[in-house]
């Protein structure tokens, strides 16, 4: 006993050391002394021990958080009675001591929860002991307001525990989805009903403002109402990043709820009957209600269902003064965002009140825009609103005005001079955020304001003329003039450029199909307010024949058509490809116009004539020598474009194609000249040639049709290919060498557009095929040599230019240029080289890095399923613990967020499935040809550890079962064959999925799976995986 008081004594010092002491050597003592404590044998004695004698909260704390890691874990996990016990102590212990610390009654709620959530599916004497969450917690609710916090809390963190996807690989996603489903089955909708009731109670007793308890009950309530109509009920799990498109998918099942507008009401009475420090949840929880899936109700209870919202709304914008707290605000933006994603215009107008509530929407936008350094995170969705308003203008069919003739324009007008005035109030004030410098977020908003800003378009572009020919001017006055102070031409150039921006974005809007004559001739007035400084991008995707607008261009600038138009742009970029070479944003953005006015026919021919001295005196090309080898990013773009031009009347010029190579053969003929000598200039070797290989980057990447590919090959081949290699062999360790080398061979050899078409008696295929393994296996067997790299640097110095390789591969294995069986026939090595230091270089990676870097992962997954596609008998061959590893990298590929890995993986596995069935029917058959002796390798392997084929089998049909699988077809490919392969499995599987089912549905999916095999013959034919 004295031995468990001085132990107890010692984890209590430990804790006090953990939380409270600032140094930091005793803190990392105290953690280390403690994991080991959470890993002893008699942890959970110790932590009982804890909770009931330990005499500070941060004890109570570990025990809680000790034993809530102890239910997680699932190797060696606790035995059900003892789980049963811990979560009855545990609500034991919470009704007993409704004054512990916060963070331990919290963390003892999470200890319930996850419990509660593991267990969910656990049965004791055919009743699921894990499910009686509204009983558990009901002696809670009927105590006083300590104990009913308590009890809604519990509630409130199981529904969020249930809901959130754990990050603990551990537990599958295909559990979590089956939990998810039977919780909400079973339990949420209860839970619902039991919140609501409780906020009536609460609406309808006289709330005490200044008691502390009250206050944190409703809190409480607010989050689990919240919790639960945030619930993921398809398992679509989306994020913030699609709030604007989000549906909550309500089962149809808590219908009734929705159809009384008492539960809409209650939401609103609350919302203007409680402190604003509430209200925020409370606007969550209608936010939520007014993304009810339209399905749900019919028209009629559709259109009331609206009527109610949009009066609660009025009334919100009629009383304001709680919107200046800017949670409020934030939520309120969406709520309104959410008026239009949920309901059409023809809806919106036909509600009684709905003249009025536009008014007032409009005024509310108008006044926010104004106050641009309020929220301005909230703006979005008051633009979202009105742009999906104006693109429905041309859809509306009902006969009642939509007025947004009236009030689009006050919204526009509103954004662009609010922003020309926040110039000169940021320039004069410090630390205000320049909204200009968040280029994302200005983005999104002009994309919002140019379909708004087409609507009465006559408005906005007389307005923007009028600001622009003012700015303009004024400028120009402020530069001519000697004593103009710099804060006045800085005004003048920062409105000037919201100008650009915004006129840009409207003549960006423009719809093609919607478009008159009249608003062309407009778009030619701000057309020329714009090119002289040209910022008329969009003009690019405009045909031409659109008269009116060049006629206005004639009639100002003297510009006649497109061709003059298009002449200022290209002076235009050589200014700044000439001036501004050194800036890499300037650089890429104007290079990436010239790459855009180079796909578009006809202008090429004329273009070229332009472009051919371009590549004279750019500082972006690397000519200056003090330039880094990652300044030279911006050359393939550039060559991409002269590739482009060069192509449009080359034909099979071959003199033609080598004047323009004769700068790129100087180049590689120095690199040559240097690696002939002992000694050179490694720094200007590189930059050399780092620089002429992007150059033949955006060169071959242009090159897509075989006349135009095969000039460049045979300029390469056979002459500077020994260059590249040698480059590799010397700085295989410099990524910023050896990326962009690796980039061009895997350029090369990618056959797009059936670029690479050799004619019958050219070996030209075969010869690239070596020319590529000689240089995956080089660098393959150096790179390993590396040894241990840090983990912030692993991706940069060994992954990346791993990824490039298997992508490089994949390009040469799918290509359909080599006869693969003539290497083995002629004794040629080539094959098995690139293969073998492919697996080498698989198993130097983690299967963590495999999935967590997601060019790499898309990389592998190509390349394996053209492996397991092709050369199966190369997989067939492999060592077993290599065979391992691929099978379990594909398992955990196929639960990957990222679908075109999934679908990968889908494939894969349908390869190898496929590649066993026909084996083990072969060998079942009397054949005079015995299998291969890798085939019956691989078989043996696959018979020793059918608990890999297993798995994948229970994945995949979990996957299709439960969750929202957005790729079905690619997920059933393999399913007939790990079937067929597991039938014993597969029935045991079937049974525990039909018996986990509550009771009501087991019959409906005992059919599904009779329907699912039914006419099944044992064949992996294509009619009878159809089926």
């Amino acid at each position: 006993m004295a031995d468990h008081v001085q132990s107890l004594a010692q984890l209590e010092n430990l804790c006090k050391q953990l939380y409270e002491t600032t140094d930091t050597t005793t803190r990392l003592q105290a953690e280390k002394a403690l994991v080991e404590f959470t890993n002893s044998p008699d942890c959970l004695s110790k932590c009982q021990l804890l909770l009931e004698r330990g005499s500070s909260s941060y004890s109570q704390l570990l025990a809680a958080t000790c034993l809530t890691k102890l239910v997680s874990r699932t190797n060696n996990p606790l035995p059900l009675e003892q789980r049963i016990d811990i979560r009855n102590y545990v609500l034991n212990y919470l009704a007993t001591r409704p004054k512990l610390a916060t963070f331990v009654t919290q963390a003892l709620i999470q200890l319930y929860a996850r419990i509660t959530k593991l267990g969910w599916f656990d049965c004791q004497k055919d009743d699921y002991v894990f499910r009686n969450a509204i009983t558990d917690v009901t002696r809670f609710l009927q105590d006083s307001v300590e104990y009913c916090i308590i009890g809604v809390t519990i509630l409130s963190q199981l529904t969020n525990e249930i809901n959130q996807v754990s990050a603990d690989t551990t537990h599958p996603l295909t559990k979590h989805r089956k939990i998810a489903s039977s919780f909400r089955d079973s339990s949420l909708f209860d839970i619902f009903t039991l919140s609501c009731n409780l906020l009536k109670q609460v609406r309808l007793c006289n709330l005490n403002l200044n008691d502390e308890s009250q206050h944190g009950l409703l809190m409480q309530l607010l989050k689990l109402t919240h919790n639960c109509l945030n619930f993921d009920f398809i398992g679509t799990s989306t994020d913030e990043s699609s709030d604007d498109l989000c549906t909550v998918q309500i089962p149809t099942s808590w219908r009734s709820a929705f159809l009384d507008s008492s539960t809409l009401q209650l939401f609103f009475d609350l919302y203007h009957s409680i402190p604003p420090s509430f209200s925020p949840l409370v606007l969550s929880c209608l936010v939520q209600i007014a993304s009810v899936r339209r399905s749900l109700f019919n028209n009629a209870e559709r259109a009331k269902f609206l009527s109610h919202l949009v009066d609660g709304v009025k009334r919100i914008l009629e009383n304001p003064q709680s919107l200046s707290d800017p949670n409020n605000y934030h939520e309120f933006c969406r709520l309104l965002a959410r008026l239009k994603s949920n309901y059409q215009l023809g809806e919106l107008v036909k509600v009684e009140n709905y003249p009025e509530v536009i008014r007032l929407i409009a005024n509310f936008t108008v006044t926010s825009l104004q106050h641009w350094e309020f929220a301005p995170n909230s703006v979005h969705y008051l633009l979202s609103l009105w742009q999906r308003l104006a693109a429905s203008v041309p859809y509306v069919k009902a006969t009642e005005p939509h007025m947004l003739e009236t009030y689009t324009p006050e919204v526009t007008k509103a954004y662009i001079t609010s922003r020309l005035e926040s110039v000169h109030i940021i320039l004069s004030r410090d630390g205000l955020e320049d909204p200009l410098e968040d280029t994302g977020l200005v983005q999104q908003q002009l994309d919002q304001l140019s379909t708004i800003g087409r609507c009465e378009y006559e408005k906005t572009c007389a307005l923007l003329v009028q600001l622009f020919d003012q700015s303009a001017q004024s400028y120009q006055e402020l530069l001519q003039s000697a004593s103009a102070s710099p804060m006045d031409i800085a005004v003048q150039e920062g409105r000037l450029t919201w100008l650009v921006y915004i006129i840009g974005a409207v003549i960006g809007g423009r719809v093609s199909f919607a478009s008159t004559d009249e608003q062309d001739a407009m778009d030619g007035e701000l057309y020329w307010d714009m090119v002289f400084l040209i910022c008329i991008f969009c003009l690019l995707s405009l045909p031409q024949t659109h008269h009116q607008l060049y006629r206005r261009l004639s009639e100002v600038l003297g510009l006649n058509d497109e061709t003059m138009v298009l002449s200022v742009f290209i002076g235009k970029i050589i200014t700044n490809l000439k001036y501004w070479g050194r800036c890499e944003p300037i650089t890429s953005k104007t290079l990436q116009l010239l790459n855009d006015l180079s796909i578009g026919y006809p202008f090429l021919s004329w273009l070229l004539g332009e472009t051919g001295t371009m590549s004279e005196h750019f500082s972006f090309l690397g000519i200056n020598n003090q330039s880094n080898l990652t300044d030279m990013r911006c050359r393939t773009t550039f060559y991409t474009a002269l590739g482009r031009l060069l192509m449009v009347d080359l034909g099979e010029d071959e003199d033609q194609y080598e004047q323009f190579m004769l700068p790129l053969t100087a180049a590689f003929e120095a690199v040559a000249q240097m690696f002939s000598t002992n000694s050179f200039n490694e720094q200007e070797a590189k930059r050399t040639l780092v620089g002429l290989v992007r150059d033949l980057r955006g060169i071959a990447f242009a090159f897509n049709a075989k006349t135009s590919f095969m000039m460049l090959f045979e300029w390469i081949y056979p002459s500077y290919m020994p260059i590249l290699q040698r480059a590799i062999e010397l700085w295989y360790h410099d990524p910023a060498c050896t990326t962009p080398v690796l980039k061009l061979m895997a350029e090369l050899v990618h056959n797009r557009s059936q670029r690479l078409q050799f004619d019958v008696s050219s070996p030209n295929g075969i010869l690239l095929f070596r020319e590529t393994s000689k240089m995956i296996t080089m660098y393959g067997n150096r790179i390993l040599t590396l040894g241990e790299v840090p983990k912030d640097q692993v991706y940069a110095l060994k992954l990346k230019g791993i990824s490039i390789c298997f992508s490089m591969l994949k390009a040469a294995l799918s290509g359909s240029y080599v006869n693969f069986g003539v290497f083995r026939l002629y004794g040629d090595d080539a094959l098995d080289n690139a293969l073998q230091t492919f697996i080498k270089l698989l198993l130097s990676i983690p299967h963590s890095d495999l999935l967590d870097y997601p060019k790499l992962s898309q990389s592998y997954y190509s390349l394996l399923e053209v492996l397991t596609q092709d050369h199966m008998n190369f997989i067939a061959s492999l060592e077993p613990h290599v065979i391992m590893y691929i099978l379990s990298s594909i398992s955990e590929g196929l639960t990957a967020l990222d679908t075109m890995v999934c679908t990968g993986c889908c494939s894969c596995l349908d390869h190898i499935v496929t590649y066993l069935f026909k084996q083990l029917s072969r060998s079942t058959k009397k054949r005079t040809t015995p299998l291969t002796q890798e085939s019956d390798r691989f078989l043996h392997i696959m018979q020793q550890h059918p608990e890999m084929i297993q798995q994948m089998l229970s994945t995949v049909l979990n996957i299709i079962i439960f969750e929202d699988c957005r790729n079905q077809w690619s997920m059933s490919r393999p399913l007939l064959g790990l079937i067929l392969l597991n039938e014993k499995y597969f029935s045991d599987l079937r049974n525990s999925i039909v018996n986990s089912q509550p009771p009501e549905k087991q019959q409906a999916m005992h059919l599904c799976f009779e329907n699912l095999m039914e006419g099944i013959e044992r064949n992996l034919l294509t009619k009878n995986r159809d089926r």
